[in-house]
């Protein structure tokens, strides 16, 4: 079996549950029938591997109505396949791996959004769930290559390839939840072993979107306890270029899997439920600009 589709075999099977309209034995179903050639990817990018493979396996599911159905910043199923594809091809071109749609005019991610997606609605959803996938899985065999330390720029930030990767997994992952949520629908988090990277990026991403909202966490040290399957406890200097810290002067715990959503851009600092310690306004700060980076 392909190892991107065990990837999400694996993700099913972990999880135990089953709430009222799981998408579980459609897509155990769905993955298991489809065999193809052998890919491989790096483990570090690995997360990524599975969020496609889980949102592929939610398109496969799709029937005409849900295409068409609006999902989120007013973009149809379709059109939001499109700005993943769209955003993957960022990142494909600035490593060498192979991008599909239209040739590449603009490399900022909202100027090619717009022109994946007008590209797109000339076309079925099925060419676009197919081109989109190859890409993704191109772009996976393209990484197993590829030094994750490597500094990489897409959409003007330029951080390292390790990074780069775990920041499409996340996208990946809360835009086909925002799918499975419009469909009414269950859809499994990633594994463990999965989530805790994707998790790590976003604790290091904190001085940055304290930055970006324009508030200096220089001096500060966070104490952030990620509660759940993957999650963990991270000491997080809180000012740019700050040095490694131990003494936390400010302290925040939550569920891990709310807490990458939230740098994701879904849900808010105020209906998060988190426990904040020390300087607690210097906490709802970091909560409140917590989703600076996030994009449609």
């Amino acid at each position: 079996m392909d190892p991107v589709e065990r990837l999400y075999l694996d993700a099913l099977t972990a999880e135990p549950a089953e709430p009222g309209r799981s998408l579980r034995p459609q897509l155990l179903a769905g993955a298991r029938a489809r065999r193809r050639p052998a890919e491989r990817t790096a483990p570090w990018a690995e997360p990524f591997a599975g969020r496609v493979a889980a949102m592929d396996a939610l398109l496969a599911a799709a029937v005409d109505d849900d295409w068409h159905r609006v999902i989120v910043e007013g973009w149809t199923l379709q059109e939001l396949v499109a700005h993943l594809a769209a955003k993957d091809g960022l990142l494909a071109h600035a490593v060498g791996a192979p991008v599909l749609g239209p040739p590449l005019g603009v490399l900022d991610a909202a100027g090619r959004t717009a022109q994946v997606q007008e590209h797109e609605r000339a076309r079925s959803p099925e060419q676009t769930r197919r081109d989109w996938r190859a890409q993704a899985d191109a772009l996976c065999r393209h990484l197993a290559t590829l030094d994750p330390a490597a500094p990489v720029r897409v959409d003007g930030l330029e951080a390292p390839l390790g990074d780069q990767v775990l920041a499409r997994s996340l996208e990946t992952w809360v835009h086909a939840d925002d799918a499975a949520r419009t469909a009414r629908l269950a859809l499994p988090h990633p594994v463990p072993e999965h989530i805790h990277p994707t998790a790590d990026l976003c604790a290091r991403l904190l001085p940055w979107t304290l930055a970006v909202s324009g508030l200096d966490g220089s001096g500060h040290v966070l104490e952030l306890t990620l509660t759940g399957p993957g999650g963990g406890r991270w000491q997080v200097p809180l000012g740019l270029g700050d040095p490694p810290g131990t003494d936390a002067d400010v302290s925040i715990s939550a569920d891990v899997v709310e807490f990458c959503f939230l740098l994701g851009g879904r849900g808010s600092a105020e209906s998060l439920p988190a426990r904040l310690g020390g300087d607690t306004e210097l906490a709802r700060q970091v909560l409140r600009s917590a989703p600076a980076l996030s994009g449609p």
